[in-house]
Formats: structure tokens, C-alpha cells, sequence
């Protein structure tokens, strides 16, 4: 069996997003719109951070599955693909961490 991957669920997301909205709960995410999208992003981040900070392994475990999870519906939405979140990713290791924040310093 292989594992899971993010390219599997930006493909679960895409199937799911055309879905009746009574069926699923992505479709329904879908359809409010990328302000509540980002919404629910922004709520799963935050209790991810209150996850880390107290040491609780698991809650952190599920805590970041639906901020990945609800991160690519945010992609889904404003049609942005995983493989280009992963260009600009692989553009940045050309340089180190501190050189690559320093350039978008003034941006």
C-alpha cells in the first residue's frame, strides 16, 4: 500500500469540491466561498499553535491534517495547484531561509 500524500488529497478536494453540496462537506465548503475557506484555515491554524504550545502530540496530529486539509480548499478556490505551491517552494531552497525572507522583506 503506498502512502497518502498531498497530491492525493488536492485530488480528493478537487472530486469533492463538484459534489452536491448535501453530500459533502467540501462541496459545502466550496460553495460559501473563500472568505469562509479562509476562515476555517485561519480557526485550524490557530488551534494547531494552542495544540504545539501545550505538548499535546495528538491534538497537533489532527490539528494539522485539517490545516492541510483546509489549506487546499483555499488552493481549490482561488485556483492555485499544489505542484505550484511546490515550484515556489523549490525556488526558495536555491538560496538559504534568511536570504529568501530577506527579498520579500520589501514586498
Amino acid at each position: 500500500m503506498s502512502a497518502f500524500t498531498l497530491a492525493d488529497l488536492e485530488t480528493v478536494i478537487a472530486a469533492r469540491a463538484g459534489a452536491p453540496v448535501d453530500e459533502s462537506w467540501t462541496a459545502r465548503l466550496v460553495a460559501k466561498g473563500q472568505n469562509k475557506a479562509a476562515q476555517k484555515l485561519g480557526e485550524e491554524a490557530v488551534e494547531a499553535a494552542i495544540a504545539a504550545v501545550t505538548g499535546d502530540r495528538e491534538g497537533l496530529t489532527g490539528e494539522a491534517a485539517d490545516v492541510l486539509y483546509h489549506l487546499l480548499v483555499v488552493l481549490n478556490i482561488a485556483g492555485i495547484s499544489l505542484d505550484d505551491v511546490m515550484a515556489e517552494l523549490e525556488s526558495r531552497t536555491a538560496r538559504s531561509g534568511l536570504e529568501e525572507k530577506a527579498s520579500r522583506a520589501g514586498s
